[in-house]
């Protein structure tokens, strides 16, 4: 055995203020037997104690208690400390609540530490998913890890498991049976685990009205008290029930011993139930007004505890929400009126004052209270005051009816109160229970979860009884705690097969059996009650007959007074005052009131009373009937069951319901008697602790082996202990090892007696866990030794190192001084030498130069002159060749043009003689008479013409006008011409002026040249004289013209007189034609014919508003130009159908016109509206075209009405059965191999609106974003990541087109007058409903991509960012300490690393760049992703137990840089900020944290962390060997701050993984040109032919619109004479070019 005592242990001595107080040994003085202990206080004191070895040897009880290492004073689970005493139980506990832990384990037991304060942040949802799930000791202490061990084993066993809640009055039991109830409601079973469902109203209905029954039970059975504010004063037994797919299915409530009392009186500073004062705050004008309902103060029943408001507690508001819960289990507003009726009948039932005579007493009828009384329970008043004051005795002959005095009379009349509040407590219990477990619920449960909250052990001044039933429950509960906990003990040594002896424990059945045995306490109790002169001081005697004469352990008579007796409990002796037993356990009516009140017409009173009478006969226990036996006959007397049997089965049928499922067991604790928050009264806890069993729990393990550890655990702890070359591969020959080295295992008797191994764990007795502590830390301070002697040898050894270095720098600097001397003498000696022979050198060298330099001065000039010479003579031979080649030019020219004008002479002269041979023939036949008829005959003609075709006339003239304008302008433009050839001419003669004048001063020999120069000059000089003619004639020309229209109108006009009524019979014309419309519109036919010049300018518009859609740019919202506008007349105007033609039952839709959109890149209106006239003018010339037009379109609309095949090519092609371009690849993806489904895609919904299909592109836009949303859908994991990119950027292509669409209707102000309100309107509608479609499937694609990255990323957050560990050097403890045995420790591969993590986030960030997603838009989901990151690996680090270290620090430090380097490159820096409270975590990790200077450190470079997360963090951290120990006083000062901050956040709100997060909608993109490019692996022959006929559509629309922008740019004007048009030519190119 270690050695005990010894100077430095620490140890406890009792103290009567604390209980417990720590000391240090810091001497042992032995003198014989005799050993003398000096200890030490922490305040600094020292004091003697004295005691023998053989006490020492047999661990005397009367020595101070052993104390714990630090390392384990502060642990989770008691059961872990090495020495379990009760001051180590008491102090950890302690330590945990001042660090604000308010929960421990010990063993099986989780005790929960009232806070006395709310503490919300560890019950929010995002606890609950942290411990959904988790085992039990994987995560802090707490009730959801209770409650979750109690889930899984009821899902794995099918077995019916109970938590036991237990403690005194303010312990928090009713609080931590909600919280327990919250649980099980707010998580399901999906698969292997456990989520967090929907809160609040989303919940199922059935979890709803379980949450519901809380504040209901609150309300009717709890009430303040000087303990509690909120003090449950019932027992309650809840039963959640499951169904075999484990989802909650329904529950049941059983109660157990209301306080019916605390109706009828209240001790001071208490309160009666809550429910009566909510009703009084919380009932409007009218409803008190109704019930006459008075002030709190006016009720006998309300007023005795004093002040009715509990601080900080809105009755009112209590109220609505019991309303509330009321009628979420089913209970109206009806039945909810009748339930405060009855309450305020109670309240005026207390109000009733009872006179008094000298010895009776009296009531009457007409008493104010009593009638208001009777008038609520509607019964008679007259009976009611008589039974109150009168009692009636039957006997067997007669029935005697006696007076009461006024205290029996008042007891009567609480007795009435009483049992109408516990009957309508317990019918409030049964309606819950019948819309909770219904049959059909009970048909279906499989397995079910009890919560137990139940009154603790009581101890009062004077104790009646209630506290001995409560404490008699208390009894039964530990023993089977006591079995259950003995039973798993044992059960744990046979499962590790360890040698044991059996463990004696003290049981309390003795005690149970003085309570419940045929003649105990209770029985006599019952005998008693049952007589009809029964009284209490007549069952003492009893008592004291039975109990006293024999002595008896457990019970016990008091020395003085015979009205009281004492029980020794389990926790601790109770004195019972006896006064009022008898009655309280009778707790019965009189037989008057009980029929008077049965005869009452409120029919809801007697449906409750009803119900309380068969649930009494229903809690009756067997044997409440005898059975007389008599000479006559044999009669049975059927027994009204007492309280305290009633209390008894139900308390049997309750163990039997706990006996037969698994226990789990909850000790709450009140850490002070004055409800003040964070305050820890060291006595009180202890007194709890022993009342609740958790001290006889740990004396029960430590009886036999009370820690455990496993072998892993056990060897990464304490390895050091045993050499390395004795490490083994298996870890436990290694433990084995160290333990056979390090404590002496055998007794005296040669048992094992210090510790034993089992399968997977060791075993140790009390006190062995601190021995190796000291150990271990005896040999790293040994360690620390080596390491400081040697570090001091180094230290030493460098010093002298420093020293000799120093001395030989000296020396070596002394002997290079003198070196240095020499050397320079000898560098003197030499350098003067080299002197000389420098000087000597340098002027032979001079000498030299000087002789040279002249020579080659020499040979330069004569080598110059002779070059001079040579360049000379070039000059002057090209000079020559340059003026031959000149003269040559100058003759050839001269020539040409000679000959060329007498030929145009000739030619003039030719012509000029056959004009004049033909002018002359014309004048002889003019003078002719048959001439004169023939031209009679055709004006006649030419007047029939003009009179029938006065429509085309009045265009003519419209045209002519047209004409008229181009003329004058292109006389413009001639005048401009002239001009323009005036100033060439001024040009000209000053620059052959200049070259005059430089001619005659530098060049006189080219004289002769000159004079030609001059010829030529004169020549064009006559040149441009004849255009000035030509231009005179022009002008004469034109206002010839101008008076022959002029004429021309004149006599338009005189027609127009002449012509009205060919003009009505045109209108009919025209109005019969529109008739002929209509019918064609209604035909179902593939083509429509166009008859007349109306029919022709149409298609000319249409043809001239077309553009190509492959190859064109399309310019965005400029001024000039538009992208998708509307045509005022379309190609073809019909409505098409997919479906066929219209069927009788359809609505005829030929009167509605579809929006008329094309693709098309127009001119401005007006240069539009020219090129319609141009085309008008040269419509005769593109007949041709035209019709070939016409085939294309009839042959698009062919296609388009075998839509189907259209539609499914486009589905499967570039939809389902599409090849996603590679994301992965070096080479670059163009835009076009990205977006052609896109461009495809508008490419037909443009064309189904140029041609009229605006119904077929509805459905067509509908059925392919369908398509594309359910492709998108089916991809799961890493399958969804290119095609989710691709189809938002495909699907943002078709948005922004439609948008674009959207944004030129509007602009476009004249297409209104075009296309008429309603068509128009229609128009912008369909618009903005395909845009609104898009813009969903645009986040319907978002949101389900999102959805499966986040999947993706969740899985990988933990292994990546947490645990994993790629710094080599500061591998923490989880890895192998032994290189020699690397399997010991092993652990499983962690599934992802920061790898797998960085590969995703490129994954998904080259898949956007790939598919062309907007920057903007790319940062989106990664900075999602990354606030997921920072989530989900910020919460599961606080919820990390023995884990946190200054390594994993570092680690998570190293693991987030790797982030930030990634976000950096991918320009996305500020993704960081999304990991800043990591960030900040990993730094705290880091940071020192020994002294109050290094936490306010902390706190400043932590600021984004809460008080209460950095407190969290700093309990959780673990110490290294190394490091210094965090102080308690430094951790209480962290819990401090916590207490006085309003920010108690812990963990952050968890990012739901179906949120995709915020998503902002990209801009339209700026559309250049759409692509008809269909790659040539997609097999969509349909759609290539659609594509390929628009393409040459729109080429051939695009070259008319080409053609008319050239012939207005430039223009074709020629009125010249043939004998001239030489010139012209000639000239039209001079002015051109």
């Amino acid at each position: 055995m270690p050695p005990k005592y010894e100077s430095g242990t620490r140890c406890w001595l009792p103290d009567d203020k604390e209980s417990w107080i720590g000391v240090e040994v810091i001497s042992k003085t032995i003198s014989g037997e005799k050993v003398t202990l000096t200890l030490k206080y922490e305040n600094g004191d020292t004091l003697p104690f004295e005691t023998t070895i053989t006490k020492l040897e047999r661990e005397d009880s009367t020595l101070p208690q052993l104390r714990n290492p630090p390392i384990l004073e502060s642990t989770e689970d008691l059961t872990s400390l090495s020495y379990l005493n009760e001051p180590a139980v008491l102090n950890a506990i302690k330590m945990r609540y001042a660090q604000l832990s308010i929960y421990t384990y010990s063993g099986i037991v989780l005790i929960a530490t009232n806070p006395f304060q709310r503490i919300d942040n560890l019950y929010t949802p995002d606890i609950i998913q942290a411990y959904a799930g988790k085992q039990r000791g994987e995560l802090e202490p707490h009730l959801f890890a209770i409650a979750e061990d109690a889930y899984r084993r009821m899902v794995r066993d099918n077995k019916n498991q109970t938590i036991v809640v237990s403690g005194e009055s303010g312990a928090g039991k009713t609080v931590s049976a909600k919280y327990i109830m919250r649980y099980f409601a707010t998580v399901e079973k999906v698969t292997d685990q456990l989520v967090v469902k929907a809160t609040g109203d989303d919940r199922p209905h059935t979890e709803r009205q379980i949450l519901a029954t809380n504040p209901i039970m609150e309300a009717f059975g709890n009430a303040k008290t000087i303990r509690n504010d909120n003090s449950s004063r019932f027992g309650k037994y809840l039963e959640i029930m499951f169904n075999k797919k484990v989802e909650i299915i329904g529950a049941k409530i059983r109660t157990y011993l209301l306080e019916r009392s605390r109706l009828v009186f209240q001790p001071p500073s208490e309160r009666n139930y809550h429910i009566f004062y909510q009703l009084i705050s919380g009932s409007s004008d009218e409803e008190k007004k109704k019930l006459g309902l008075l002030p709190v103060m006016e009720y006998n029943y309300l007023k005795q505890g004093g002040d009715p408001v509990i601080q900080g507690v809105n009755d009112a508001e209590e109220f609505q929400a019991t309303k509330n819960a009321l009628r979420i289990v089913g209970i109206d507003d009806i039945t909810q009126s009748r339930i405060f009726e009855l309450l305020s009948a109670l309240l005026m039932i207390g109000n009733i004052e009872i006179s008094t005579g000298r010895i009776d007493a009296s009531l009457s009828s007409d008493e104010p209270s009593l009638a208001r009384v009777c008038a609520l329970l509607k019964i008679d008043p007259v009976l009611f005051a008589k039974w109150i004051v009168k009692k009636q005795i039957t006997t067997r002959n007669e029935k005697i009816i006696s007076s009461l005095n006024k205290q029996q009379a008042t007891v009567v009349r609480d007795s009435v109160a009483k049992y109408i509040y516990t009957s309508l407590f317990d019918w409030l219990v049964s309606r819950i229970n019948r819309d909770l477990c219904a049959e059909t619920v009970i048909e279906q449960v499989n397995t079910f979860i009890g919560v137990l909250d139940i009154y603790g052990f009581e101890h009062f001044k004077r104790n009646s009884f209630e506290q001995f039933c409560i404490n008699y429950a208390n009894e039964k509960l530990q023993q089977e705690f006591n079995q259950h906990v003995f039973k798993l003990e044992q059960d744990e040594y046979i499962q590790e097969e360890i040698e044991w002896n059996f463990i004696d424990f003290s049981d309390n059945q003795p005690c149970i059996s003085l309570i419940e045995a045929k003649m105990g306490i209770l029985s006599l109790l019952d005998e008693e009650a049952r007589l009809p002169g029964g009284s209490d001081e007549s069952w003492i005697n009893k008592l004291y007959q039975n109990f006293d004469t024999t002595p008896h352990k457990f019970f016990k008579k008091p020395r003085f007074g015979k009205t009281s007796f004492t029980v020794n409990h389990y926790a601790m002796d109770v004195n019972y005052e006896s006064e009022g037993f008898v009655e309280k356990n009778r707790d019965s009516v009189p037989e008057e009131h009980m029929n008077l009140l049965m005869s009452s017409k409120n029919d809801f009173l007697k449906i409750v009373l009803e119900d309380a009478q068969i649930m009494a006969q229903t809690l009756a226990p067997h044997g409440s009937s005898l059975t007389v036996a008599t000479s006559a006959k044999t009669r049975v007397i059927n027994r009204k069951p007492t309280l305290g049997s009633i209390f008894k089965s139900s308390l049997i049928e309750l163990m039997n319901t706990i006996n037969s499922t698994n226990v789990h067991y909850i000790r709450c604790i009140k850490p002070n008697e004055n409800k003040e928050a964070w305050t820890f009264e060291a006595p009180m806890v202890l007194s709890q602790l022993r009342a609740c069993g958790v001290l006889e729990t740990i004396r029960i393990s430590c009886a036999g082996f009370p820690t455990r550890w496993t072998y892993e655990e056990f060897a990464s702890r304490y390895y050091m202990l045993l050499n390395s070359n004795q490490w083994s591969n298996e870890v436990r020959d290694v433990c084995d090892q160290i333990l056979k080295q390090s404590i002496i295992n055998y007794d005296s008797t040669g048992a094992l007696d210090s510790y034993q191994l089992g399968k997977t764990k060791i075993f140790f007795r009390a006190g062995m866990l601190a021995h190796l502590e000291k150990l271990r830390s005896d040999r790293l301070n040994s360690c620390a030794i080596v390491v400081q002697k040697n570090a001091r040898r180094m230290i030493e050894r460098n010093r002298y190192m420093k020293i000799r270095d120093s001395i030989v720098a000296v020396q070596s600097l002394f002997r290079g001084h003198i070196t240095r001397l020499w050397a320079r003498k000898f560098l003197e000696t030499k350098s003067a030498t080299l002197i000389q022979a420098q000087w000597r050198g340098y002027s032979a060298r001079k000498t030299y130069q000087k002789s040279r330099e002249g020579i080659i001065k020499l040979q330069a000039i004569i080598r110059g002159k002779s070059l001079r010479n040579n360049i000379l003579q070039t000059r002057d031979r090209n000079a020559a060749v340059t003026i031959q080649r000149a003269w040559r030019s100058y003759s050839a020219k001269r020539k040409y043009k000679s000959e060329l004008r007498k030929v145009v002479i000739v030619q003039s002269c030719v012509r000029r003689f056959s004009a004049k041979k033909q002018l002359d023939q014309l004048r002889v036949e003019a003078k002719s008479v048959n001439n004169l008829k023939e031209v009679q005959y055709h004006l006649e003609n030419k007047v029939v013409e003009l009179t029938q075709n006065l429509a085309a006339r009045t265009k003519e003239k419209k045209a002519l006008t047209i004409d008229i304008e181009g003329l004058r302008s292109k006389v413009d433009q001639w005048m401009s011409k002239n001009k323009q050839t005036e100033v060439i001419n001024r040009e000209m003669e000053s620059r052959l002026s200049s070259i005059q004048a430089l001619h005659h001063t530098h060049i006189s020999e080219i004289d002769a040249k000159f004079n030609l120069l001059k010829c030529d000059f004169d020549s064009t000089s006559e040149i441009l004289n004849q255009l000035r003619d030509e231009n005179e004639q022009l002008k004469a020309t034109i206002e010839t013209k101008d008076g022959e229209l002029e004429a021309s109108r004149g006599f338009l006009e005189n027609e127009k007189e002449h012509n009205e009524e060919h003009a009505l019979t045109i209108k009919k014309l025209e109005s019969e034609v529109e008739k002929l419309k209509n019918q064609v519109l209604n035909m179902d036919t593939s083509k429509s014919n166009f008859n007349g010049s109306a029919s022709i300018t149409s298609i000319a518009r249409s043809t001239a508003a077309a553009m190509v859609v492959g190859g064109h740019n399309i310019h965005h919202n400029q001024a000039t130009n538009g992208f998708i506008n509307g045509a005022s007349k379309r190609i073809n105007s019909k409505r098409h159908s997919i479906t066929g033609p219209l069927h009788d039952g359809e609505k005829d839709n030929s009167s509605y016109n579809p929006r008329p959109v094309s693709v098309i890149g127009v001119p401005s209106a007006t240069s539009l509206n020219h090129s319609i006239r141009q085309l008008e003018y040269y419509e005769a010339e593109e007949d041709s075209s035209f019709d070939n037009s016409q085939g294309i379109n009839a042959e698009m609309e062919r296609i388009l009405d075998d839509g189907k095949l259209l539609l499914s090519e486009v589905i499967q092609g570039l939809i389902i059965n599409l090849k996603y371009p590679k994301t992965s690849g070096t080479e670059e993806v163009s835009p076009k191999d990205v977006l052609f489904p896109a461009h495809i895609i508008n490419l037909i919904i443009s064309e189904l609106w140029r041609l009229g299909y605006v119904k077929e592109s509805e459905r067509f836009l509908g059925d392919v974003m369908q398509a594309i949303q359910n492709n998108v859908m089916g991809f799961n994991g890493e399958d969804i990541i290119n095609p989710g990119a691709f189809w938002i950027s495909n699907v943002h292509e078709i948005l922004s087109f439609v948008s674009l669409a959207e944004e030129n209707m509007l602009d476009n102000e004249s297409l209104l007058s075009e296309m008429g309100e309603y068509e128009f309107g229609q128009y912008g509608r369909l618009l903005a409903l395909v845009k609104m479609d898009l813009e969903h499937l645009e986040f319907n694609i978002y949101h389900a991509w999102m959805k499966e990255l986040k999947t993706l990323m969740d899985k990988m957050i933990i292994p990546a960012v947490i645990v994993s560990q790629a710094l080599p050097g500061f591998i923490t403890s989880e890895g192998s300490r032994f290189p020699k045995m690397p399997q010991i420790f092993s652990r499983e591969p962690l599934t992802f690393t920061m790898d797998d993590m960085l590969s995703l986030l490129n994954k998904v960030y080259k898949a956007m760049r790939t598919y062309f997603l907007e920057p903007d838009f790319m940062r989106q989901p990664i900075m999602e992703l990354l606030k997921l990151v920072g989530v989900k690996a910020f919460n599961d680090l606080m919820m990390r137990r023995n884990f946190l270290s200054w390594k994993r620090g570092l680690q998570i430090s190293y693991n987030i840089t790797r982030i930030d380097e990634w976000c950096k490159v991918h320009n996305i820096a500020e993704g960081v900020i999304r990991l800043e409270h990591l960030v900040q975590s990993a730094k705290l990790l880091q940071l020192k944290k020994a002294t109050m200077e290094d936490i306010e450190i902390i706190y400043d470079v932590c600021w984004t962390l809460t008080p209460t997360q950095i407190q969290r963090l700093l309990n959780q951290y673990l110490l290294a060997d190394y490091e210094e120990v965090t102080t308690p006083e430094i951790l209480a000062a962290v819990a401090e701050r916590v207490k006085t901050d309003h920010n108690n956040t812990l963990l952050l709100e968890s990012t739901s993984l179906d949120d995709s997060g915020p998503f902002e909608l990209m801009e339209p993109r700026l559309l250049s040109k759409l692509e008809t490019y269909i790659p040539a692996w997609v097999q969509v022959p349909k759609v290539r032919d659609f594509v390929e006929l628009s393409a040459l559509v729109n080429s051939q629309n695009t070259a008319a619109v080409q053609q008319l922008h050239l012939q207005e740019s430039y223009g074709e004007y020629q009125t010249y004479d043939d004998d001239e048009s030489m010139y012209e030519i000639e000239e039209t190119g001079e002015d051109y070019n």
